[in-house]
């Protein structure tokens, strides 16, 4: 049965979606089939993947209430072991439709159950809060990954999240882990970056990953072609990282990767298309 990781952080702008994304799309590359469920309503991983907004389609919001299974909802993307259940910015009202529903918090669990056998492993891209809809997601998940920045304020926000784990293993996931704390956009000729990654170090110890995501212009430029960076840059700093990270996760969790499943270069070095702006009209 695929094991479900959350990627987590309350605070925005610290690189859950570029990691959701990027992260789950090398897992396909190296042969993992591979479900991102897109739980923000600004649906950056469906848009980051190519899919324009669309408000016929169906998406995470109409399993969450109900309307539609999961089976249903998941679409294919260029990678081939990679799928995708889109967000919609409907999400937005699955925090307040829900809110006095008894199982609440267990609407994306129950969701996924069905399908999770299908597939090696479910990435969940959360909002930047601490709402209705991340709760789903710590519901839902057997581990985490905390994406944050080298600095001061993210030292506090992560403090806080973990004071939410713990009522939320007591309460709906007691099996509930945090697989590691990936800093993102770093900077290491930065004192401060040292610091804070120092004072990671201290207390997460071998659960602060040893990859690090740096600065790099591939990575946000490639939301814009709806590609993972993997796919719209092979070579860049961004996709190195990233697959440094995938095989830092399978060693982790002792994956075999299957005998056909190694990265496809030619796969990765198709040419780029024209850069296309939102809607991706």
């Amino acid at each position: 049965m695929g094991k479900i990781l959350g990627v987590v952080n309350q605070k925005g702008g610290v690189g859950k979606t570029t990691t959701a994304i990027n992260l789950a799309a090398c897992l396909a590359l190296e042969g993992l089939k591979t479900l991102l469920v897109d739980c923000d309503p600004q649906a950056n991983c469906s848009s980051g993947l190519g899919f324009q907004r669309d408000d016929n389609r169906h998406s995470i919001y109409d399993v969450l209430v109900g309307d539609a299974p999961a089976s249903q909802v998941i679409l294919p993307t260029e990678i081939d072991l990679l799928f995708l259940l889109p967000g919609s910015k409907n999400l937005t009202g699955a925090n307040i439709e829900l809110a006095t529903a008894d199982d609440r918090a267990l609407r994306l669990r129950r969701a996924l159950a069905p399908i999770q056998a299908d597939y090696d492993l479910v990435i969940l891209d959360c909002p930047p809060a601490l709402d209705l809809l991340t709760l789903n997601v710590l519901a839902a998940a057997d581990t985490l990954i905390v994406p944050m920045q080298a600095e001061y304020f993210a030292l506090e926000g992560i403090s806080e999240l973990i004071s939410t784990l713990e009522r939320v293993r007591a309460a709906y996931n007691p099996s509930l882990t945090i697989e590691g704390v990936l800093l993102t956009m770093y900077d290491d000729r930065t004192n401060l970056a040292q610091q804070v990654t120092e004072t990671l170090r201290e207390y997460f110890r071998e659960r602060l990953f040893r990859t690090v995501i740096p600065r790099n212009v591939r990575l946000a430029e490639a939301p814009s072609h709806g590609k993972p960076v993997a796919l719209y840059d092979a070579r860049s700093r961004g996709t190195e990282a990233y697959f440094e990270l995938a095989g830092e996760f399978i060693a982790r969790n002792h994956i075999e990767i299957r005998p056909n499943g190694k990265r496809k270069l030619a796969e990765l070095t198709k040419p780029k298309p024209e850069i296309r702006f939102w809607p991706y009209s």
